[in-house]
């Protein structure tokens, strides 16, 4: 009994993470920010380069870097629609509505490319590429990230 295709279930997958992060993200903008929370999610996501340790998600460099390339893309507006404040003494990443509208609009964008390769890779080719987009597009936000927080740390420090 064959319910749903691959390209469902890596919809409905993509659709349960895409949820995840807005929760995630609704929930730590009522906490403080930290520099480890800012980078600890590139780092841990980092172990995810062992699945090229299997010669099936090997695809060539080129693609590796267009799909690296595209996440950079990617990550600008959210670069933009990241705003952190001080509260007190502690900083807080500033909720923003254009995120979730944004978040939505990345996740069309995933499912149109992943329509458009989808039969040009296997699954796991698919696979190492979306996450290198993925890699592609936290890296650059999260240092933009970082140097917006110690800039507004630096600041607050020069009014004090």
């Amino acid at each position: 009994m064959h319910v749903l295709s691959a390209t469902s279930m890596g919809m409905i997958v993509a659709l349960l993470m895409a949820t995840a992060v807005i929760i995630v993200r609704v929930r730590a903008s009522k906490k403080p920010v930290s520099i480890m929370k800012i980078i600890a999610p590139p780092l841990f996501m980092s172990t995810g380069f062992l699945m090229f340790f299997s010669p099936e998600t090997i695809t060539p460099i080129a693609y590796d870097l267009t799909a690296f390339l595209v996440g950079v893309m990617f990550s600008v507006p959210l670069i933009v629609t990241s705003r952190f404040e001080m509260v007190g003494q502690d900083v807080y990443l500033r909720r923003s509505k254009a995120f979730f509208g944004i978040l939505l609009g990345l996740l069309i964008i995933r499912f149109a490319i992943k329509l458009w390769v989808g039969d040009s890779f296997s699954p796991m080719q698919t696979a190492g590429l979306f996450f290198v987009l993925a890699y592609g597009m936290i890296v650059p936000w999260r240092v933009a990230m970082l140097v917006m927080y110690r800039n507004l740390l630096k600041n607050q420090m020069m009014r004090t």
